[in-house]
């Protein structure tokens, strides 16, 4: 017996797509399972899963996963599995925003290192990635599907428009890959552009990078890119960094052997983390 339309569970339920919260609810399964399988899920696994929605991803994922955190921050959702009890037994459905999640103390629940997927909503997909940066160390990858330019983004190679803060900090601390496109015809409501699954796999990240770097680090690329088109001579020194004013920051450049007429998206990850290792 298959499922009824997602339109018609949404609306027999007295609940509908969320503009506010940026909901698109995927509506053909072998989409879900499909991505599941990319993520090679096995039993011993605890998988987070970051917006539940109507459970299109959460189903397969209990057939795979030893154990399933759902987060969900929409209550009609959460009541809607609570009345009907439609997910398994190996499934903990929490109501809470995932952007305010503690992934850090599920992980310590868990008793080991977790694992994250998520159909995220566009809007909310730049602070979650930031987020999944700073706690990395909880998690072994993240399988996502986001919106394909943020997609390109994320694997965008120095020197080109795409290549961005986000490129830069994910390069020092795990491996991007692009899994599959998501066209908008498998969603509702429809979005206006195609999707994208990328892994962000930690544990093997292209350069290494130290915890204690990072805020550095972070300071660095911020303020290179917030005014990319200057030179980083000019873009770094204009931003009032703590305690660097024009001259050290020339001399940093100068130790770290970079041009100080390059451009933020003409340096390396390894440029930055360098440049980084010295402020």
């Amino acid at each position: 017996m298959t499922s009824p339309p997602v339109k018609d569970t949404l609306a027999a339920h007295r609940l509908a797509p969320s503009k506010r919260l940026g909901q698109n609810f995927l509506v053909h399964p072998h989409i879900a399972e499909q991505i599941v399988a990319t993520a090679e899920i096995g039993p011993e696994d605890t998988v987070i899963e970051l917006g539940v929605g109507l459970g299109a991803l959460t189903l397969p994922l209990a057939r795979q996963a030893g154990r399933v955190i759902g987060l969900e921050i929409d209550a009609g959702l959460v009541r809607y599995h609570q009345e009907t009890g439609d997910l398994p037994a190996n499934v903990t459905l929490i109501h809470q925003d995932l952007l305010t999640a503690d992934f850090a103390a599920l992980a310590g629940e868990a008793g080991g290192e977790v694992k994250i997927i998520a159909n995220l909503p566009y809007s909310v997909t730049n602070p979650l990635l930031f987020k999944l940066i700073e706690q990395r160390q909880a998690m072994s990858w993240a399988v996502l599907m986001i919106q394909k330019e943020v997609a390109l983004r994320l694997t965008a190679a120095p020197g080109s428009k795409e290549y961005g803060v986000l490129t830069v900090l994910l390069g020092g601390c795990a491996t991007v890959e692009r899994l599959l496109t998501v066209g908008p015809g498998n969603f509702h409501p429809r979005p206006k552009v195609d999707s994208m699954v990328v892994r962000l796999d930690f544990r093997r990240p292209p350069e290494k990078m130290g915890p204690e770097i990072f805020p550095r680090l972070r300071l660095l690329v911020d303020a290179a890119f917030r005014q990319r088109r200057k030179t980083l001579l000019n873009s770094l020194s204009g931003a009032h960094l703590p305690g660097l004013d024009k001259e050290k920051i020339g001399q940093l450049l100068a130790a770290a052997g970079i041009d100080p007429r390059q451009r933020a998206e003409e340096l390396t990850t390894a440029d930055y983390l360098r440049l980084a290792g010295l402020a």
